[in-house]
């Protein structure tokens, strides 16, 4: 659980927290004796989320950090102040950072070594203190304690990345929308002149249904806000007070709206748009537009840019004229995610792939057929041996054979009525019969 004193440092590594706020009293706080329980999961979605939020957890029940962190603003928790702090927590959590970070370093060991054996180097050695330096987010030197400069780098670290987050959700929905754009190109290519046409058609048809929807509020308007207002929350639109719907929205009680409590007052608007069982509807583009929207607020609303709106900040925002008389709302399919020229280096750039997988294909293959080449020589060479071990055999039972055993005689060495064989000369003599 994350309690309200936590917030500055929370908004410094992570806006996408949506948790229930905890209520403490100071007063009571006992010495360290307290049982430290893990976490709850709250995905930040970055590849050590687990590690940052159990540090930011454990380090939030040590009493004099969290006073200190309730007094420490943005800036200098981003200039790494906060992070001396880590001096004067109890021994207790101090000890259970240590084993965070054992554990942290275990872990990335163990992708190292996984990510060695997927790419064919099983069996050979590993040096860790060199592959660990590709993680920013801890003190890669000394693995066994969690000292200052471990909190340093995971703020640095996770601020930096979190920052980063949009940035590449926009890049990722623009790739997507490009390889969209490119399969359809390409699958017309397949298509014979009349097929083509129809699919074109088709193709125009699904556009035009899906920019044909009702006109969309400007998110974080008067007008917006009070169709949530009426439809959501049930109330009387001429009756909207800004400071009621924040309390009504601010679903985990912290005085703050997150990003993701932010989101979901777009729904009522994105649903004019997209419906799931529409053919011409993409989810995805959905999930790109709430984006949007929400960026949108955040610059509009967010002054000390926290990454949080707070109520302070909503009313102000609300007594400005762009909230009562806003501008239109361009939606996705007025603002292309890409041009024309943009689309033709990214084709290029998937066409380079294509030849660099069929290289390293045909180059697999001619390996393939000298491995099966070099098994037939094997193979071959095996059948020879085991020939020529059995001769050996032969041989050496020849050798075995026990000296003086006579030699059995043919019929044509032995007369009838004599059990003597003749000699050579005497087998001449004899007359043939007639």
């Amino acid at each position: 659980m994350w309690g309200p004193s936590c917030f500055c440092l929370i908004l410094c590594l992570w806006a996408c927290l949506d948790a229930l706020p905890v209520a403490v009293d100071k007063t009571k706080v006992s010495p360290p004796v307290e049982k430290l329980e893990p976490p709850e999961s709250v995905d930040t979605g970055l590849h050590y989320d687990r590690y940052l939020r159990e540090v930011i957890d454990f380090l939030e029940k040590d009493p004099h950090f969290r006073e200190k962190l309730h007094n420490t603003d943005m800036e200098d928790i981003k200039q790494g102040k906060l992070a001396k702090e880590l001096d004067f927590v109890s021994h207790h959590v101090r000890t259970k950072l240590d084993e965070l970070k054992r554990q942290e370093v275990n872990r990335l060991r163990t992708l190292i070594k996984v990510k060695q054996d997927m790419n064919g180097e099983k069996g050979m050695t590993v040096d860790h203190q060199a592959l660990l330096k590709q993680f920013e987010h801890l003190n890669h030197m000394n693995p066994y304690t969690f000292e200052v400069e471990d909190l340093d780098r995971l703020i640095k670290s996770a601020t930096n990345d979190l920052e980063n987050f949009d940035k590449e959700r926009h890049e990722d929905f623009k790739r997507y929308e490009m390889t969209k754009e490119h399969e359809r190109r390409e699958h017309l290519k397949t298509l014979d002149e009349e097929a083509r046409k129809k699919e074109e058609e088709h193709y125009e048809e699904m556009k035009k249904k899906h920019a044909d929807h009702p006109k969309i509020n400007h998110p974080g308007s008067q007008d917006q806000l009070k169709k949530v207002w009426e439809e959501a929350d049930g109330l009387d639109p001429s009756e909207f007070e800004p400071k009621t719907f924040f309390k009504l929205h601010d679903t985990n009680g912290d005085g703050y709206f997150d990003e993701q409590e932010l989101e979901a007052l777009f729904t009522k608007e994105l649903e004019k748009v997209y419906d799931p069982t529409h053919e011409e509807d993409d989810m995805m583009e959905m999930e790109e537009e709430r984006l949007r929207m929400r960026e949108h607020v955040m610059t509009e609303v967010d002054t000390n840019r926290d990454r949080l709106v707070s109520l302070d900040e909503f009313i102000t925002a609300t007594n400005r004229k762009e909230f009562l008389e806003p501008d239109g709302w361009e939606t996705l399919e007025q603002n292309p995610m890409y041009t024309e020229e943009e689309l033709k280096e990214f084709e290029q750039h998937l066409g380079r792939e294509q030849q660099e997988l069929n290289l390293r294909s045909n180059e697999l293959l001619k390996q393939r057929e000298e491995l099966e080449r070099q098994q037939e020589q094997l193979n071959a060479q095996k059948m020879e041996l085991q020939q020529a071990v059995e001769h050996m055999e032969r041989l050496k039972t020849q050798k075995t054979e026990p000296p003086g055993q006579a030699k059995v005689p043919s019929a044509v060495e032995i007369l009838p009525g004599d059990s003597q064989p003749l000699s050579q000369g005497h087998q001449q003599d004899l007359p043939a019969h007639s």
